[in-house]
């Protein structure tokens, strides 16, 4: 975009670019990856002659400089800017504070946390990276906009280099007071923080949890509300802070679900299972998903409703994820344990209860999923929004039943319609499947279809706009491309 347009451009910063990179006989290759954010960004981004900053997924020395290179070639329609990083920093900052820190402190499994002081110098020098990449591609009138919880500290470096500050999106829960008081470098990150212009949280009580750190370890600072959210006023800058909760592409994910080739697969699933039901989880390999908790809740409903043996399958698909991770890898034993001894006790000829699918499918497979399935079963311990429930109820042929963790974002907007439950609460899931399967058609039909308007009216062009511009008049307006692009699906 010329220099003379009046709003700029976008900037947007995330830990990883939009690549996925391979490693075969011939080298490293790249192509473009798709996924929920590149869909809702990639417009914008190409109408504005955006730029995208992100780590490209390898390290310096598996040649760094030869896959950054490889990366920015990528015609995407907009400028990819990656960054490399070592194998020191990939341990520290990424393995080490983002996921041994900030993630289960987040998530409130603050017993699981690493406090190591060589992972939160790694996690500065990173962010410093980030802002120098930053401002060296911004000009003046660009907006940044910085995602993630890898990423909360680039707007103080961005400052302390003269550079000017950006808007700010935690897609994660932010923890309250007592759980983030836990963190040895808390004002530190508070302040971080405070450097964004604007910061977007994914529920309200995201937000207030927020708010209430804010009041509790730094005292000068002035909060009042504001519309959407509040503001903070701290060191002679005001920031705005407030909930947005992040949507789906709703109108592509029904495009694609409604092809003739999903249409078919999910008939041949149906008639594999039947005379039977399906119930669907699917999830990334994390131990904030609540998989070993769920698959109890389903050995105790089939230890006390008998009515559900023959009659419903429970197809949990685990997407890998961070396997490097010896707690990840942990995991993954204890799921396929349980696993195996639910199917022993309760196989019968022509039925295993559970079918454990470790493994991330294509596309046009997962939509033919959420077709199928009568009953989605998504009981995250704590989640920023949890993408999959939107996903099923914009997929599903329009009766299925929807069991949703409390603690999971996605309540906060779907939680009159689905079946909430405590996913801590093994007899009170148990209850919910129960309950889910026994439904009648017209109550399921009634709740999947006020999900269905909720994901449509919130989708993630209306949250790209809310969290830009917080309600005002957005001087560029994200508007769907008018073909449906095909979705990039991934388990939240």
């Amino acid at each position: 975009m010329p220099e003379s347009q009046p709003h700029g451009r976008l900037i947007v910063a995330s830990n990883r670019i939009p690549v996925t990179l391979r490693h075969g006989e011939d080298g490293w290759s790249a192509e473009p990856s798709v996924g929920g954010l590149v869909t809702a960004l990639a417009p914008v981004l190409r109408a504005c002659g955006g730029v995208w900053v992100g780590w490209h997924g390898a390290v310096a020395e598996e040649g760094g400089a030869q896959i950054s290179s490889l990366a920015g070639m990528l015609d995407v329609g907009f400028t990819l800017a990656p960054l490399a990083l070592t194998a020191a920093q990939r341990d520290a900052f990424y393995l080490g504070f983002a996921n041994e820190t900030i993630w289960p402190l987040f998530h409130d499994l603050q017993a699981r946390c690493t406090f190591a002081p060589a992972y939160w110098d790694a996690y500065r020098a990173v962010n410093h990276a980030f802002a120098a990449a930053l401002a060296y591609h911004a000009r003046p009138k660009d907006t940044i906009w910085v995602h993630d919880y890898h990423l909360m500290h680039v707007a103080h470096e961005l400052r302390a280099g003269g550079a000017a500050a950006a808007v700010f999106f935690l897609h994660i829960p932010f923890p309250p007071p007592d759980i983030f008081l836990k963190l040895p470098w808390r004002a530190e990150v508070l302040r971080a923080l405070l450097a964004y212009d604007r910061l977007g949280f994914q529920t309200r009580r995201d937000l207030r949890n927020f708010l209430q750190c804010v009041r509790t370890l730094l005292p000068d600072a002035a909060l009042r509300s504001a519309p959407g959210g509040a503001t903070v006023r701290l060191e002679g800058r005001t920031v705005h802070a407030g909930s947005y909760p992040i949507g789906i592409d709703a109108r592509a994910f029904a495009g694609q679900a409604s092809a003739p080739e999903v249409r078919a697969r999910a008939e041949a699933l149906r008639a594999a299972y039947a005379p039977g039901r399906i119930m669907l989880g699917v999830d990334r390999l994390d131990y904030t998903k609540g998989i070993v908790e769920r698959l109890g809740a389903f050995r105790y409903a089939l230890a006390h409703y008998p009515e559900l043996h023959e009659r419903l399958t429970f197809v949990q698909l685990v997407v890998p994820s961070r396997t490097d991770i010896p707690a990840y890898a942990e995991l993954k034993a204890h799921i396929e344990r349980l696993v195996s001894e639910i199917n022993g006790q309760y196989s019968r000829p022509g039925w295993v209860p559970v079918h454990y699918l470790f493994r991330m499918l294509p596309l046009e497979e997962l939509l033919a999923y959420y077709q199928a399935a009568d009953i989605a079963l998504i009981t995250p311990l704590k989640d920023g929004m949890n993408l999959v429930a939107k996903e099923y109820a914009v997929c599903n042929r329009g009766d299925g039943a929807l069991v949703l963790s409390e603690f999971a974002g996605a309540a906060a907007q779907l939680g009159r319609w689905a079946l909430l439950v405590n996913p801590y609460d093994v007899v009170g899931c148990a209850v919910a499947i129960q309950r889910a399967f026994a439904l009648e058609a017209q109550e399921r039909r009634a709740r999947i279809a006020a999900i269905r308007r909720v994901v449509a009216a919130q989708d993630v062009y209306w949250w790209v706009d809310t969290v830009l511009h917080g309600g005002e008049t957005p001087p560029l307006r994200l508007v769907p491309p008018p073909t449906p692009r095909k979705p990039g699906v991934q388990a939240a």
